[in-house]
């Protein structure tokens, strides 16, 4: 089951794998099938909800509040209300919204390139983690928007996003910032994290035109085997729009 629909599934499935395998392992290890889990950034619940579906509890944390409204309705809709609560915040915010040692897991989808200070707001998740607990960082990749840009033509753009500190092409991008892997594996390990595994996200997904995944026969159920398999070789990290990255609290 992937956590979106089919034709979005192109940008997710990998990602949701690589989660729910180890939130499956992390239940073993503990002895217990009900994870605490800590969402934040999560917005309409697109991981959220197929969490709590494994039987999880989830705190989603988000700013928006109409995102949340948007979350509470998706929850009812899928019969997991009572295992999804939704908090008004960001990660600024998070130490006074959840517990310290609270959190079995914590996901991190789309926040760090938009915090003012992506090590203090990796450092309060951590704050938010039992020992042994799960981190899923998931975050723009520099060298995939540099492909993109030249691939698009913009040459100009391309070797900005190469050369600038945060990783932008220009005052127009709308991505605050964006990392490479080697970036995001200090990150980690700064926070006190071990890192497990890295995947790169939506390799080809991106750079396949639309027209062929939606008409082509089998062409979707093709192009996600394609991704899935390519996801965790090292050679395609560099392509790929997104890096998945998994990490433990030692």
């Amino acid at each position: 089951m992937y956590p979106t629909r089919p034709r979005s599934a192109l940008r997710t499935a990998v990602v949701w794998e690589v989660v729910r395998a180890a939130l499956e392992k992390r239940a073993g290890e503990l002895g217990r099938p009900v994870l605490d889990v800590v969402d934040t950034g999560g917005g309409t619940g697109n991981f959220a909800v197929p969490v709590a579906r494994l039987g999880h509890r989830v705190t989603v944390v988000d700013p928006s509040p109409d995102a949340l409204f948007a979350l509470e309705r998706r929850a009812a809709e899928a019969g997991v209300t009572g295992l999804v609560s939704a908090v008004q915040g960001d990660t600024q915010t998070l130490p006074d919204l959840v517990a310290a040692k609270s959190a079995d897991a914590v996901l991190c989808h789309g926040v760090l390139e938009v915090v003012d200070d992506p090590a203090e707001a990796l450092g309060s998740l951590v704050g938010t983690l039992r020992k042994g607990g799960l981190v899923s960082l998931l975050a723009a990749n520099r060298n995939g928007a540099v492909l993109a840009r030249a691939l698009a033509g913009h040459f100009n753009e391309a070797r900005t996003v190469l050369e600038a500190a945060e990783g932008r092409w220009g005052a127009g991008d709308p991505v605050p910032r964006r990392f490479t892997g080697e970036e995001l594996g200090r990150l980690a390990v700064g926070a006190g994290l071990r890192v497990e595994s890295v995947h790169g996200v939506r390799v080809f997904a991106d750079l396949v035109p639309g027209v062929l995944v939606d008409t082509e026969p089998g062409a979707m159920e093709a192009l996600l085997k394609l991704e899935t398999a390519a996801a965790g070789q090292p050679a395609f990290h560099a392509v790929a729009t997104q890096l998945h990255l998994l990490a433990t609290l030692a």
